[in-house]
């Protein structure tokens, strides 16, 4: 039973190679794959991919996603790499590479504006470094899952990529945070947006309702049937996809929406909730918190 148990968290456990030339956005790559939840790791000596393995899909472990930056720079390590991987098979571990890609002419120009040596260039010229990687990588192009030519692609563009070559495409790449608050205790900085919504009745005036909050089904009624408030929430929906979709292209995945009322008890809270629904009907991933409520608990 314990064997079948080791089997399905390799199973659930996922690995992905990120390699290429030097110059061709590792790094960026790294950066943007860590962003998405993966646990990242840089210049790994392959063979030390097979314990690290073992340690992330032992029982109890939180990290089911590992990406490993393997490059030249491994050295002699590198030669290790097809029999790691033909091991993490045996494991039942799935195992994708991407592999960053570029022309001379563009390596070549970004070495010279950073003015670092080529990995491999051992004195010699830039472009016999740049050769013999690419001589010495070819194998591991052709086994490659996904390749990606960052040889006219910006930071932001790589990362797009990056999202939808491991993620997809569309809304679902993007977060979203709706969280309430009362602009008496302050405005957030960090919010992308900032939702007033005092226009409506404060539902603290209602003797009955005074003591709930906007997680009550009576005071969430009372606010969403107020005059203008679906008529707000029609026209916010429909901006919200316009901006949250072409987030998404722009190589912004996490946006955090506030939500305010003047004690951030109940209006706020109501129309978070029902903001939250209508995202997640449009294929967001959406979270909700309630800043004040959370702080009165506390």
């Amino acid at each position: 039973m314990l064997e079948d148990m080791e089997k399905n968290v390799a199973e659930d456990f996922e690995v992905l190679l990120i390699t290429g030339m030097s110059g061709a956005g590792r790094t960026r790559a790294a950066d943007s794959v860590e962003d998405i939840g993966w646990y990242v790791v840089d210049n790994l000596p392959p063979k030390l991919l097979i314990p690290l393995v073992d340690m992330m899909t032992s029982s109890g472990s939180k990290v089911h996603k590992l990406a490993a930056v393997i490059d030249v720079r491994s050295r002699s390590y590198f030669d290790d790499l097809a029999e790691v991987l033909a091991h993490l098979e045996d494991l039942g571990v799935k195992t994708r590479i991407l592999f960053l890609d570029a022309s001379d002419e563009v390596l070549i120009k970004r070495y010279e504006s950073v003015r670092r040596p080529h990995p491999l260039q051992n004195g010699r010229r830039l472009i016999d470094g740049i050769n013999e990687e690419r001589e010495l990588l070819q194998v591991l192009k052709e086994k490659a899952d996904v390749i990606l030519d960052t040889s006219r692609t910006s930071i932001h563009q790589l990362s797009t990529q990056l999202y939808e070559s491991l993620v997809g495409t569309g809304p679902q790449t993007v977060n979203v945070h709706i969280f309430s608050f009362g602009f008496k205790h302050g405005v957030p900085a960090d919010a992308d947006f900032v939702l007033d919504v005092r226009f409506l009745p404060n539902p603290f005036w209602v003797p009955e309702l005074r003591t709930l909050t906007g997680k009550d089904k009576a005071v969430s009624d009372y606010v969403l049937e107020s005059s203008g408030a679906r008529e707000f929430l029609d026209s916010y929906e429909r901006a919200l996809e316009v901006a949250l979709s072409g987030y998404a292209r722009e190589d912004k995945h996490f946006v955090t929406i506030a939500v305010g009322c003047t004690g951030g008890q109940h209006r706020s809270v109501a129309m978070s909730a029902e903001l939250a629904r209508r995202l997640k009907e449009h294929g967001f991933t959406v979270t909700v918190s309630a800043r004040e409520l959370e702080r009165m608990n506390r």
